[in-house]
């Protein structure tokens, strides 16, 4: 039987432009926030990248907290539309705070003033957001098919995004005063331009009803009172759960890996532009892939094996961009990190789908809906993986012996600048092929509906 239909194609390009506010506040800050807290403000890349581990720790407890929100509020522009609009407005504050750190104040003044700046981005706004936006794939269609093209249409803005922030973004601080006050500049255009996108996405879908949503009174009570122990005893006994925010975590990590990407440029390929061209080799066949995944979804009949195979390609990729890279090949790089993300691009573009199913698997096992704490995976996993990324690449760094005032960089910053760029990414695509060899949710929620069908008749 054919799966009724719920959104127009502007709905969904219309909630796919809501990454573009997304990652006017991600990319800007994953790819650029090190380099400019280093390099114009001079501070320790090692001590920032403890404040971030720090902050993680501090705000580790808001994802579950805001998922359960979500799950909880009825209003009229429904449960998570709400927090997705009001939640980017202290994004945007918060991320030009960031780039503004005053330059007349002490050292220790700017760390307080990054720290608190940087805490309130990831540990409330951007939660509050970034879940919202998530759990509205399964708030606005109950069409499998249509969830897959969210999300793929959301990812190619997503990725699209950060490919133009990465490629001009160097040129546009240059062009507005460079230094400090360039980059404050940035901030505030970004901020700007993101409060007006999402804005534009919150109000270019509509949440279903309780009732078309098909939410039976007693699972609706159930929302209203399961406290956050609850919610968190029911992601932990969903195995999928923990294996999505495992490879969430793992994927930011790689990100922030492939973001140290400023540094290798500039200080081993020594052409801090190749960083903008590196950024197109990642960013277009990531936006094809997602362009075909819908189709392929549906090809393989499901998202499983496409999923697995794609990341096997992933892997292949990255092991001869490592290869490339200490041969010193430039276009061969480019080529197989395009290969690489060329592989990497079904997940992208159906995880939201999968972590729908994921909850599916809890009702189908627990008998509770708990669509918006589910969803607060991709929050933990990008909050989680990315801050700790930039963490661990600030330690590394600091371990490396890197000098931001320093042209050029001792031995030992080089040799860590290889393992960090080259090694380390590679790695993590293994371990994400490993963990998607074991995520087939799909095939556990109809392996649960036949038995239950099987012993209804019975």
């Amino acid at each position: 039987m054919e799966e009724k239909t719920y959104l127009k194609w502007y709905n969904k390009v219309g909630y796919g432009s809501g990454d573009i506010a997304g990652n006017v506040v991600y990319a800007f800050l994953s790819s650029f926030v090190m380099i400019y807290l280093t390099n114009t403000i001079g501070l320790s890349a090692g001590i920032v990248g403890t404040l971030i581990a720090v902050s993680k720790l501090f705000d580790g407890f808001t994802d579950i907290f805001f998922g359960s929100m979500i799950d909880k509020t009825h209003s009229k522009l429904g449960k998570a539309r709400p927090w997705m609009l009001y939640g980017y407005i202290g994004c945007a504050v918060t991320l030009a705070a960031i780039f503004a750190v005053p330059t007349s104040w002490g050292t220790m003044a700017q760390y307080v003033w990054f720290f608190i700046a940087y805490t309130l981005l990831n540990g409330v706004f951007y939660t509050a957001n970034n879940i919202a936006y998530s759990v509205l794939t399964s708030l606005v269609t109950k069409n499998s098919k249509e969830r897959v093209q969210m999300g793929s249409y959301r990812f190619i803005f997503a990725f699209s995004t950060s490919l133009l922030i990465q490629s001009i973004t160097i040129g546009f601080v240059a062009i507005c005063g460079d230094g400090a006050e360039g980059w404050r500049i940035v901030a505030v255009v970004y901020a700007v331009i993101g409060l007006i996108i999402n804005t534009v996405s919150v109000f270019s879908v509509k949440e279903l009803s309780e009732e078309e949503l098909g939410r039976e009174t007693e699972a609706k009570q159930e929302e209203e009172t399961y406290g956050l122990v609850d919610a968190f005893k029911l992601l932990v006994a969903n195995k999928f759960y923990l294996m999505i925010c495992g490879v969430y975590i793992l994927q930011q990590l790689y990100g922030a890996m492939i973001n140290v990407g400023i540094y290798y440029m500039t200080y081993v390929l020594k052409n801090e532009n190749l960083y903008g061209v590196f950024s197109w080799a990642v960013n277009i066949p990531l936006i094809i892939a997602l362009i075909f995944t819908p189709a392929l979804v549906g090809r393989w009949k499901g998202m499983y094996k496409l999923n697995l195979r794609g990341y096997i390609i992933a892997v292949i990729g990255r092991a001869f961009v490592v290869i490339a890279g200490y041969m010193g090949s430039v276009p061969l790089m480019l080529l197989f990190t395009a290969v690489a993300a060329l592989g990497q691009g079904p997940w992208q573009g159906d995880m939201n789908a999968v972590i729908a199913s994921c909850s599916e698997y809890t009702f189908l096992t627990k008998g509770r809906r708990v669509d918006g704490t589910m969803y607060s995976c991709t929050s933990l996993g990008v909050k989680l993986g990315g801050g700790l990324g930039t963490a661990v690449a600030g330690w590394l760094l600091e371990l490396g012996r890197f000098d931001g005032k320093l042209a050029v960089q001792p031995q030992s910053c080089i040799d860590m600048l290889h393992v960090m760029y080259l090694w380390i990414p590679l790695v993590i695509d293994v371990i994400i092929m490993l963990v998607l060899s074991k995520m087939n949710v799909e095939g556990a929620n109809e392996k649960i509906k036949t038995e239950k069908g099987t012993a209804a008749s019975a």
